[in-house]
C-alpha cells in the first residue's frame, strides 16, 4: 500500500475546499479553538486515528472561547486537505446546541454522542472516524472547524433532510457565521 501513497504523492485535495474557506462560512469573529490532546500544528496521538490502523477512533476533547451570546448553534466540521480526492474529505459533521461549551473526548462516537451533539453523515458514515492516510503519502492535516451560527442549521441546500444530506450539502446551507475557531492536527500513517 506504501507504492500507491508514494505514487499518490502530490496528489491532494488542498486548503481552498475546506469549509474554513468557503464565502458563506468565511465571517465573523475569533473563537479561540484548542485541544487538551494536541498543540494547534502538531501531531494528533495514535488513540484518535482511526481503529483499522491501530487507533481507536476516538475523537479528540475539544474546547473553545464563549460563543457570541445571540449564538443559534455550533458547526463543527473536521476535514482532511491532504487527502488524494477531488475536496478534502469529510471525518466528522456535528451541530452542536449553543449551550455546549466544549467536548470530552469520545463525545463524537456515532454509538453515544454528548448531550446537545447531533451527528451528521461524514465521507463515510455519522460520528468521528479518525485520520487513516494512505501508506507513502506522508503528513496528512486534520483542520477541526467551529462555526457559531446566527440561525440553526434546518435543511440541506439540496432541500435533503439534513439527517440524510452530504456533508458539502449541510456545509452550503450554513451561513451567518458570527465567530468561527480552528485547530490543525496532523497525522502520518507509520
Amino acid at each position: 500500500m506504501a507504492v500507491i501513497g508514494k505514487m499518490l504523492k502530490n496528489r491532494r485535495a488542498g486548503e481552498t475546499g475546506l469549509a474554513w474557506n468557503s464565502p458563506n462560512l468565511a465571517d465573523g469573529d475569533t473563537l479561540t479553538l484548542t485541544s487538551p490532546d494536541f498543540e494547534n500544528e502538531e501531531t494528533l496521538p495514535t488513540v484518535h486515528a482511526a481503529k483499522r490502523i491501530g487507533g481507536k477512533d476516538l475523537s479528540p476533547a475539544l474546547n473553545w472561547s464563549p460563543a457570541p451570546e445571540s449564538t443559534g448553534q455550533l458547526l463543527l466540521v473536521v476535514e482532511d486537505p491532504d487527502a488524494p480526492t477531488a475536496a478534502p474529505f469529510v471525518h466528522c459533521v456535528a451541530l452542536l446546541d449553543p449551550s455546549v461549551t466544549g467536548l470530552a473526548q469520545g463525545a463524537l462516537g456515532a454509538e453515544n454522542p454528548a448531550d446537545g451533539v447531533s451527528l451528521l453523515r461524514s465521507g463515510m458514515g455519522r460520528g468521528y472516524h479518525g485520520p487513516a492516510p494512505i501508506k507513502g503519502h506522508g503528513p496528512h492535516r486534520y483542520v477541526f472547524q467551529l462555526f457559531a451560527l446566527a440561525e440553526p442549521v434546518t435543511a440541506a441546500s439540496s432541500g435533503a433532510a439534513l439527517d440524510s444530506a452530504k456533508p458539502r450539502d449541510v456545509l452550503a446551507a450554513a451561513g451567518g457565521v458570527l465567530a468561527r475557531g480552528r485547530l490543525d492536527g496532523f497525522y502520518e500513517r507509520p
